[in-house]
């Protein structure tokens, strides 16, 4: 298991991440306490993907006020915590917790995508904005600018680029204007 600390570029927010890598796939634990529109927050998350890096569970709870559960298929079919079906992100396999919250949810589509160095590719995100946990179809790109090292990250639906630079696990080391990691790794 690998513990990671990132800063927020942003404001006074952190995040300690616990990343674990197993026999069925990939889990994290995370703690956030951020700051969004004036507003300042702590969200507790986790996250599991399959070995392929299809997201299957994510759940998310803001302190003090709400809760989020997701489970996908790994196909694109996700239900909430009832079991209910969620047609407005259908087709999704990756999520973003909103890009004020981690770098983590970065990962999820490097690593699985596999991107060539040069390539580029769009997608379709469940994106979960903070601290109010609502859920949308967003679209991004994810472009490979030196394999294993370097990725662009493109918001398209918010008109925002950013390259970012990776380790070998595919976990952010920097993100400009965003997020820095910490030194203290354990």
């Amino acid at each position: 298991m690998r513990e990671l600390r990132w800063a927020s570029q942003e404001g006074d927010g952190i995040e300690h991440l616990a990343f674990e890598a197993r026999e069925d796939g990939f889990q994290v634990e995370s703690v956030v306490v951020g700051q969004r529109y004036g507003k300042s927050y702590g969200l507790h998350y986790e996250v599991r993907c399959d070995t392929q890096w299809r997201t299957r569970y994510a759940w998310l709870k803001i302190v003090g006020a709400g809760e989020l559960e997701l489970h996908g298929d790994g196909d694109g079919h996700w239900r909430d915590g009832h079991g209910l079906m969620l047609s407005a992100i259908e087709g999704c396999i990756d999520i973003d917790i909103d890009i004020a919250a981690t770098p983590f949810t970065n990962t999820l589509p490097i690593r699985r995508l596999q991107l060539a160095q040069g390539e580029r590719r769009p997608l379709q995100v469940a994106y979960i904005s903070t601290p109010d946990l609502q859920v949308t179809r967003v679209e991004q790109a994810y472009s490979c600018i030196e394999l294993d090292r370097e990725y662009r990250y493109e918001g398209i639906f918010r008109n925002f680029t950013a390259n970012m630079k990776v380790d070998e696990d595919g976990l952010v080391i920097d993100y400009p204007t965003l997020f820095t990691r910490l030194p203290r790794e354990r």
